[in-house]
């Protein structure tokens, strides 16, 4: 965007030209006059209430970052700051990461540090600048080549494309295995099966070598969209939440590499945004950043997830109906919202603010002016170019694989926010044959509330922005649509997660082993470790689990693995085993959980197959407890 400042918009005449005769053929869809007018209505909403709005808010700027500033950025954000500047050095961590990665992530992280590389160089930092050649040279000896610079972009994929990833033992855990996938096989998938097991980028490598990548452009309406679905995977799906917190620190990184190297394979430029740090409220319900409100609403509320405001506002337009027609498209009386703007932040928590007075449409738009509102966008300024975006890539695929990264990357505060957001959207949606809002219409309307947040926006309209209209809006139904997939974290990132972890264990104790420590101190440790064994595995004979349940009346059985024997089913047995003295647990709230060997800890859900889960983490414990515990 020109000038890379984002000011306020104070224009209410935004609309298209006259008979909206701009071309339109660059979006996906080629949407028709009458759902992009409920668009352009939205637009002018907005600006109606942004032009009874009193006080002028501050313009959010976008810096314009430095020759190599955004890729050193970027690699900082990887986990990845020590392959330059005067930390560069062999760290432990990064050596077992960057030996976990594809082929198409090393050609992505290799081409940022070749650029940050050349600009130190330019700049003369007296740093250690490293050969980009020697960071992979480990990994690639057994290749006989890195990948040539000129080879970055497109991921040097026809030269090695039939080529293992080294280095990586075991089939289970190998998250290079994709690379001996032929593009035929690929394509022997379904259309609409989404593959988890296989790197978004290699596909789309492999699709592009094969030469039969195909566009899906045309039809806009809601039947169109192809009904995706996730083939089942025996060893469980994952689910965002389900991982522990040092296992999503690497899963955000391998996110960030993935979606990069598949921008790039691509053809597609991505850029992170940085906001320039601008003074924002420390209190208050509208305008105030969601970490904020987060803070003030624990207080009230411990362990809330999503601002009350914005729950209240949601079961308010619930409660009196999702039937009514043009529910979230006809705006409330902007003089009646602005009243009750100001007399929810003074009076809502007191608990004084009378709701029978707020009528459902103004809730809506109350709804609506809280997301515009947020100081920062509810998709943050790093990614919302990114999640715009999306509707530029080739196929319809690639596109739901790109939000499935980008929800990945999305700060916890605004991932929670934007699914309570979505599911609710689907609700009002599933009520359409009353209240006329389709998949289509929910999108339209709700898509400026998201792309054109407090402090976006420009004073004159291009006839890009146009076609940047729909699109967004497309942006917009395919995360309405694809939800639930969209909160899915791909088998090939968990499986390089596993290996990191793996590999990290294998290197510490090696490195234990280097020391030279006296006998007696390595016979005490023997004979503890053989202690601290005893109780769990003594007399647990091979292809039996022990499963620890501490919080039920029954809290350890033996469980034989079987073919069929899923992790719904041990819950089941545990729950079966009835005491008095042991407060009832309802069987949605207890899961059984895979916990160390080569995962932190992951909460399975209950059609995990245990036998095929067992044989990836054989060193796995395994306890049943409830998420909150």
């Amino acid at each position: 965007r020109r000038s890379g400042q984002y000011t306020m918009n104070h224009d209410h005449s935004k609309k298209p030209p006259d008979g909206a005769s701009f071309d339109r053929s660059g979006s996906q869809d080629s949407l028709d006059e009458l759902s992009m007018d409920d668009y352009w209505k939205e637009l002018e909403n907005i600006h109606e209430t942004r032009g009874n709005n009193h006080e002028e808010r501050v313009a959010l700027v976008v810096k314009e970052p430095d020759e190599g500033e955004l890729e050193e950025e970027w690699l900082k954000e990887a986990g990845l700051s020590n392959l330059f500047g005067e930390s560069s050095g062999d760290s432990l961590e990064s050596v077992v990461f960057l030996s976990t990665l594809t082929r198409t992530q090393k050609a992505a992280v290799e081409k940022r540090v070749e650029t940050v590389t050349q600009t130190m160089r330019k700049k003369n930092k007296q740093h250690q600048i490293p050969d980009v050649r020697d960071i992979f040279r480990v990994q690639n000896d057994s290749q006989g080549k890195v990948c040539d610079r000129s080879e970055a972009s497109a991921a040097g994929t026809s030269e090695n494309k039939n080529e293992t990833q080294d280095g990586t033992k075991g089939p289970n855990l190998a998250p290079g295995r994709e690379e001996q996938n032929s593009p035929a096989e690929d394509a022997s998938c379904s259309d609409t099966d989404i593959n988890l097991e296989i790197s978004f980028a290699e596909q789309a490598a492999n699709l592009k070598d094969s030469s039969t990548g195909r566009t899906c452009k045309g039809g806009g309406g809601d039947t169109l969209l192809p009904n995706f679905r996730l083939p089942k995977d025996k060893t469980g799906t994952t689910k965002i939440g389900d991982l522990a917190p040092q296992d999503m620190k690497k899963v955000y990184s391998l996110a960030l590499i993935e979606l990069t190297a598949l921008y790039d394979v691509l053809g597609t430029e991505f850029k992170q945004q940085k906001a320039v740090k601008i003074k924002t409220k420390d209190s208050g319900l509208f305008g105030v950043p969601l970490s904020v409100l987060l803070e003030q609403d624990q207080k009230k509320v411990p362990g809330t997830k999503i601002p009350l405001i914005f729950q209240k506002l949601i079961a308010q337009i619930e409660e009196a109906t999702l039937e009514t027609e043009g529910l979230l498209r006809i705006p409330g009386v902007a003089t009646r919202v602005k009243g009750l703007c100001q007399e929810l932040e003074a009076k809502f928590y007191e608990g004084t603010f009378n709701w029978e007075n707020v009528k459902q449409h103004d809730a809506a738009s109350l709804l609506k002016l809280f997301i515009r509102e947020l100081p920062q966008p509810l998709l943050t300024v790093e990614y919302l170019k990114a999640f715009q975006d999306v509707q530029s890539l080739p196929t319809r695929k690639q596109q739901l694989q790109a939000l499935n990264l980008l929800v990945l990357l999305l700060p916890e505060a605004n991932r929670d926010t934007l699914k309570v957001l979505l599911e609710f959207l689907q609700r009002v949606i599933d009520h359409r044959d009353k209240n006329k809002m389709t998949l289509k219409n929910v999108a339209m309307v709700m898509a400026p509330n998201l792309f054109t947040s407090h402090g976006f926006g420009s004073k004159t309209m291009e006839q890009s922005e146009f076609v940047m209209a729909a699109g967004t809006a497309n942006v917009m139904r395919f995360m309405i649509q694809y939800q639930k997939l969209l909160w899915t974290i791909p088998k090939f990132i968990v499986n390089q997660v596993r290996k990191q972890n793996t590999e990290t264990q294998k290197k510490e104790k090696k490195d234990k082993a280097m020391k030279k420590l006296l006998k007696k101190m390595a016979y005490d440790r023997e004979k503890h470790e053989k202690q601290e064994k005893t109780p769990n595995d003594a007399d647990v004979p091979r292809g039996v689990i022990r499963v620890q349940a501490p919080h039920l009346s029954k809290v350890s059985m033996a469980i034989q693995l079987t073919e069929e024997l899923k992790a719904g089913d041990i819950v089941a047995r545990f729950l079966s085993q009835k005491s008095g003295t042991v407060q009832a647990l309802k069987k949605e709230e207890v899961f059984l959980y895979e916990i160390g060997g080569n995962i932190g800890e992951r909460c399975l859900d209950d059609d995990t197959y245990m036998k095929d889960l067992y044989q990836l983490n054989p060193n796995a414990e395994w306890v049943i407890k409830s998420k909150q515990s």
